[in-house]
């Protein structure tokens, strides 16, 4: 994939979904620039660009919540992607959930419909929510 080809928001940004290869659930929605889209593309290992923080991201370098890359693909205008990936260590979210799509709207108010996999804790040394 020609990463000059992909169309970059007016920050530098692309939204990237990710998917279990396996069985196609959405784990996450997060954002790339160029630079950690070649990352990606180079090292097979899903890599983002935190917006609060403004820096890369290589995910699962403080959990241990690896993705490794099965393959990439991108919407018809080319201002999305989509990776597909094998999650090592059981969850995507920052939660402790395995995905960040947890939340189920019902009727009236969001309810967790999934159980956490990890503690924060155990990942982080601090409670993120």
């Amino acid at each position: 994939m020609d990463s000059g080809k992909i169309k970059f928001n007016e920050k530098g940004l692309v939204p990237c979904i990710t998917q279990d290869y396996s069985d196609g659930s959405v784990l996450m929605l997060a954002y790339m620039n160029r630079e950690s889209l070649e990352k990606t593309l180079k090292e097979g290992k899903a890599c983002y660009f935190s917006r609060s923080r403004n820096k890369l991201w290589l995910k699962g370098e403080t959990s241990g919540n690896v993705q490794i890359v099965k393959e990439i693909r991108t919407d018809c205008d080319m201002d999305t992607i989509l990776l597909k990936v094998k999650q090592k260590g059981g969850c995507a979210c920052h939660t402790g959930n395995r995905s960040c799509f947890y939340r189920v709207w019902e009727g009236k108010e969001w309810k967790d419909r999934e159980e956490k996999i990890k503690d924060p804790e155990s990942m982080y040394g601090e409670k993120k929510s």
